[in-house]
């Protein structure tokens, strides 16, 4: 034991600093600025926030709308399927997947903003929600999917994916789809042929097989289902080896395309009997988008190896998530150990909560299924007026809320009309307040995934205004139109 005198010491040492410190944060305070916090200090004209972007942000971080003709939007708050900008104008959402069930949702705000009053701290403690969530989960997928982590992000969930698959199998290789997007980490741009951003290289090496666009291709599902299979096979006897196959349950940037008929199964199947896994990406096609089921693999009856999901999880919550077989999530047991300090965090879970029960609470499924449905007989029905457009509808393709509409100078050749739907996108914008946006390899697919309380008469409002502006595009002058708006 220590002597007294030292112990008396130490005591009147620390009650010293404890005195120390409280002078300190006293004269700290007393020396604090008068000047309001930055966000009470009113809000920025649109020329204000744009000058400070341009001196602190990196001119690689883009905005929506800015090749538009009235530039970016400047957004204060949403609400449903309507965003609002600094003028107070509606703005009708037709393309913000990340507001899930609905921007701002009553539901998800309220378990939020109670969590976050509580307590929000690294999920390495124990905490219901991260539990709860994680059997919630679960509960939505096909045995023997059981096992989940938590991250924050889309590329997140796709690079942790790609690290379980490769320590399990012990093998590098990665497959992939042109026109594939996963993330930004330089794990998920290897696998990500997407012409948006730059290819970037991972050790082991990634196989890039064709995309099984049925249209483009000009084959029926089966066809392209074998002709992808053959290719694939050419893929597995030159090697090496993959340790999986990644693909998006509907290919998003690459335009929307929907996979064919028994494409899953039979690609499911030459990896596995090769020894690899299947990774199911659903970071934007999941939690019940494409309305007859869940998750969009299902309607190929088909269990992938792994899951990855991301942007609509939290409702705009940072909040992603991994689910594999015990089997493949046992491969980190012997190490490393795995943890993501704000993955699965006490606030992101309880909104996570919240999305999975506003789901089931508001049909947000059969709300998807039904007014999907008509929005894609209502486009399709544009296709026989074409004789008054610049361009045609060249194909309707998607389910759910998910869908794309691929625009083409004439339908014989299907010539790609990028600048077309870039005019398109932009009026619907400008003229409208219609949110969409643009992707696929050509730039000429108007894509359509709206927060899922979309509404039947949001869609008719939609088919208005897009039927006006085709025939509006007959005396359209497109010279300037180079870039898509978004």
């Amino acid at each position: 034991a220590r002597p007294v005198s030292m112990r008396l010491r130490r005591s009147a040492s620390c009650a010293a600093l404890r005195r120390c410190g409280a002078r300190a944060h006293s004269t700290a305070a007393a020396a604090a600025p008068t000047a309001p916090p930055a966000a009470a200090a009113g809000p920025l004209t649109t020329d204000e926030n744009l000058a400070l972007r341009k001196r602190f942000l990196a001119p690689s971080q883009k905005m929506h709308y800015d090749g538009s003709e009235a530039g970016p939007l400047h957004l204060t708050r949403g609400r449903g399927a309507y965003l609002y900008d600094t003028d107070g104008a509606a703005h009708l959402d037709c393309v913000n997947n990340v507001a899930h069930v609905g921007h701002c949702h009553p539901r998800v705000v309220a378990a939020a903003t109670r969590q976050l009053e509580t307590l929000n701290t690294n999920s390495r403690y124990v905490h219901d929600n991260i539990a709860r969530l994680a059997a919630a989960l679960t509960a939505t997928l096909p045995a023997p999917l059981d096992t989940v982590f938590f991250v924050n992000s889309g590329t997140e969930a796709n690079d942790l994916a790609i690290r379980l698959a490769r320590k399990r199998t012990g093998r590098q290789q990665m497959v992939c789809v042109d026109g594939a997007y996963h993330g930004h980490s330089v794990a998920t741009l290897a696998v990500s042929p997407y012409s948006k951003y730059a290819e970037a290289e991972a050790s082991g090496g990634t196989a890039v097989l064709s995309q099984p666009d049925v249209y483009r291709l000009g084959l029926s599902d089966e066809q392209a289902t074998s002709a992808a299979a053959a290719q694939y096979a050419e893929v597995l006897r030159a090697g090496p080896a993959p340790a999986a196959f990644l693909v998006e349950s509907v290919m998003c940037c690459g335009g929307q395309v929907q996979l064919p008929r028994g494409y899953l199964g039979r690609m499911y199947e030459q990896t596995r009997a090769g020894g690899g896994l299947a990774i199911a990406d659903e970071v934007q096609t999941g939690f019940g988008r494409s309305g007859s089921s869940f998750w969009a693999f299902e309607s190929h009856g088909v269990v992938p190896d792994i899951v990855t999901m991301g942007k609509p999880m939290g409702n705009g919550m940072p909040l992603a998530a991994v689910v594999a077989t015990r089997r493949v999530s046992d491969a980190f047991a012997a190490g490393p150990e795995y943890f993501n300090t704000f993955g699965g965090n006490p606030v992101c879970a309880a909104a996570g909560l919240a999305v999975l029960e506003a789901i089931e609470r508001d049909g947000l499924r059969a709300n998807a299924a039904a007014t999907g449905q008509w929005l894609r007989a209502a486009l399709q029905a544009l296709r026989a007026e074409e004789a008054s457009h610049g361009a045609v509808v060249g194909d309707v393709r998607g389910a759910g809320l998910f869908i794309g509409v691929e625009f083409v100078r004439e339908r014989a050749s299907r010539e790609p009309a990028a600048a077309e739907t870039s005019w398109l996108c932009s009026r619907l914008k400008d003229e409208h307040r219609i949110l969409t946006s643009i992707d696929g390899p050509h730039d000429n697919v108007l894509v359509i995934k709206p927060p899922l309380c979309f509404s039947r008469s949001d869609a008719e409002q939609l088919v208005h205004a897009l039927r006006s502006e085709l025939v509006g595009m007959r005396g359209a002058d497109l010279a300037g139109v180079t870039a898509t708006p978004t």
